[in-house]
């Protein structure tokens, strides 16, 4: 058995009706951070383009190739003032919204002739309980949309009934924050700051840790 536990933290590219996508900045500040409770855990960051065929294609690579023990996914919700940490996904798309490769899909079901939820577990709520200690307007939420949140949520969940994949995977919208001090002086209204993210983010990944840990342990007895 690997020695140290690995997490995947990923986010997404911009996308159409979203030019600027803070997951990416906030995924590089949580490889980045230098903690005592992270010191024995590889951090690997990885952000997806939004398209289906990313998803499908770099996800189980990233899985192969780093086996990690739990997988903490971010990707932006612009219109909600508040951190949503999902509880579940949906088997459904939408067929209107193209994404980013312009590829429509064809069927309404992600896979078809299978269950119309699949939850993420209990463990979202240590994670909301995380980011809610810092002060930040975190929820639970039973609606990760209709679109790659949703998609990759979907198939996350999938990949922790694999054999060698991750025993944890969670999935975390973040409201639209200002991209640098300039432009948080436009009159865009902002709900949360970007430090704010970042201090639940750290929270979470290290409660996440905590969780993957406990879940070697419980395979080694």
């Amino acid at each position: 058995m690997r020695r140290r536990a690995c997490i995947l933290i990923t986010g997404f590219e911009p996308f159409p009706g979203a030019p600027y996508n803070p997951t990416a900045k906030l995924v590089e500040r949580l490889l980045h951070l230098r903690r005592p409770a992270l010191g024995d855990v590889d951090r690997v960051g990885h952000i997806f383009p939004v398209t289906y065929s990313a998803v499908d294609r770099q996800l189980p690579e990233l899985i192969a190739a780093h086996r990690p023990d739990a997988l903490l996914m971010f990707g932006l919700a612009g219109r909600t003032k508040f951190m949503r940490i999902e509880t579940r996904a949906r088997n459904t798309i939408t067929q209107i919204w193209p994404d980013a490769d312009h590829a429509r899909v064809v069927h309404r079901g992600i896979v078809q002739g299978h269950e119309a939820t699949r939850r993420f577990g209990p463990h979202t709520l240590r994670l909301l309980q995380a980011a809610r200690a810092t002060g930040i307007d975190a929820r639970a939420s039973i609606n990760a949309g209709y679109y790659l949140c949703n998609y990759l949520s979907w198939r996350a969940i999938e990949a922790t009934h694999l054999k060698d994949g991750p025993r944890l995977a969670a999935f975390i919208h973040v409201p639209l924050v200002a991209r640098d001090a300039a432009h948080s002086r436009k009159t865009i209204p902002r709900w949360i700051q970007f430090e704010q993210l970042a201090d639940a983010g750290e929270a979470m990944l290290i409660s996440m840790v905590k969780l993957a840990k406990q879940q070697r342990l419980n395979a080694q007895i």
